[in-house]
């Protein structure tokens, strides 16, 4: 789950990690009181779930409270579009309107779970404000990294390590510690999956500073944490992926094409989509109905089939193990009497009772098509997407 960066900011100031002073506006007349009530210069910063702000126009300067409400009212019910948020944008309903601070060095800071060291992983860069990937790929020397035991915590001698390693010298040393040493708290208390400051200023007085801030969560933890689930912002989501969630569906992702996939397992779901590239299709998400043994959640996926335009047809590749392939013949049966599905549906069932999965289809006088093999399943589909008969 993912935050806005004021929210964000303000857990980190709870866990003792400065940050500029600043307040959310959610009309041009607030930006305006916030930024008489700064004084000075003010960054006007639209809210929303994705990078490259920045270079898309999200980020404004203001020298004045007049400017700051105008920069306001040109972002406010806007749609920003960046590289990580496909054509379509997304809405921005609130800017956070902050002072302008004298920057002379940019840092980069974060705290993440390393997949091969199953480990906390604290990253550093002295190349902060870039994209990390970009600094990974021009100047990979420039990332510096250290593993963290969870039994024994950040210690202080990794943080001067990173220190060091970005180049502070003297009470900085000492200061990144300190505040690598709380967004690892914050990390650990508040069950992240990311904790991230880009850039970390140092400004022209030499104090640390969290210019931007990104926390995301691990989706399994929230329940430990209802205080973090009311800050979600569902208005940055896609609809489809709110909608799944809504009828006990967690495990979607809209992707850009036009053919539906339901798959039990999260594995198989990435194989199929991938299979479906090869033979010269496209997938219209990722759906992993996951291990179940009731209707409910087959017919929900159709359900999800059917309120996007965008589907051509559809592919239910199963592989029964704990989940029963004759449950979900049934929910496949239900939801064809329970809806209109005008597009052609390939299934393919493999596993636990397919026998009678099979016999359940083929009694039940539903048009689907039927697929010997996991390829010949990806083949069909595709052929059926582009209105071909296979």
């Amino acid at each position: 789950m993912k935050i806005h960066e004021y929210q964000a900011k303000a857990l980190m100031l709870q866990f003792g990690i400065p940050a500029p002073r600043g307040r959310v506006a959610f009309t041009p007349a607030e930006a305006r009181a916030i930024a008489e009530e700064i004084g000075g210069k003010v960054v006007v910063k639209a809210q929303v779930y994705a990078g490259g702000r920045g270079k898309a126009g999200g980020i404004k300067m203001a020298d004045t409270p007049e400017e700051a409400e105008k920069a306001a009212s040109q972002l406010l019910g806007t749609r920003m579009v960046t590289h990580q948020t496909g054509a379509e944008g997304v809405a921005i309903s609130r800017v956070l309107v902050e002072e302008a601070s004298e920057i002379s060095r940019e840092l980069y800071i974060s705290v993440l779970v390393d997949s091969t060291t199953k480990l906390p992983l604290v990253m550093a860069s002295e190349a902060g404000g870039m994209e990390i990937e970009e600094v990974a790929q021009a100047a990979p020397e420039k990332i510096l990294k250290v593993s963290i035991d969870p039994a024994i915590g950040f210690q202080p001698f990794q943080g001067r390590k990173l220190a060091y390693g970005m180049n502070l010298t003297g009470k900085q040393v000492a200061e990144a510690t300190r505040l690598m040493t709380n967004l690892y708290q914050l990390f650990m208390t508040k069950d992240c999956s990311l904790a991230e400051i880009n850039p970390l200023a140092v400004t022209a007085d030499g104090r640390l500073l969290a210019l931007d801030a990104k926390l995301n969560f691990d989706d399994n933890a929230l329940f430990r944490h209802k205080d973090i689930q009311e800050l979600h912002d569902e208005e940055q989501e896609e609809l489809l992926e709110v909608q799944a969630r809504q009828w006990g569906i967690n495990n979607y992702v809209k992707m850009d094409g036009n053919i539906g996939c339901m798959v039990n397992g999260a594995g198989l779901a990435m194989a199929v989509n991938d299979l479906i590239q090869y033979c010269g299709g496209s997938a219209a998400n990722f759906l992993d109905i996951g291990t179940l043994n009731t209707t409910e959640r087959v017919v929900n996926a159709f359900k999800m089939f059917v309120a996007d335009p965008r589907i051509k047809a559809v592919l239910v590749n199963i592989f029964g193990g704990m989940a029963r392939v004759d449950v979900i013949a049934r929910g496949i049966v239900e939801a064809y009497q329970q809806m209109d599905i005008s597009f052609p549906v390939v299934v393919r069932l493999a596993g636990t009772n397919v026998d009678e999965g099979k016999r359940i289809l083929a009694e039940s006088g539903i048009n689907f098509i039927e697929a010997r093999d996991f390829y010949d399943g990806a083949d069909k589909v595709v052929q059926s997407a582009k209105g071909r008969k296979k």
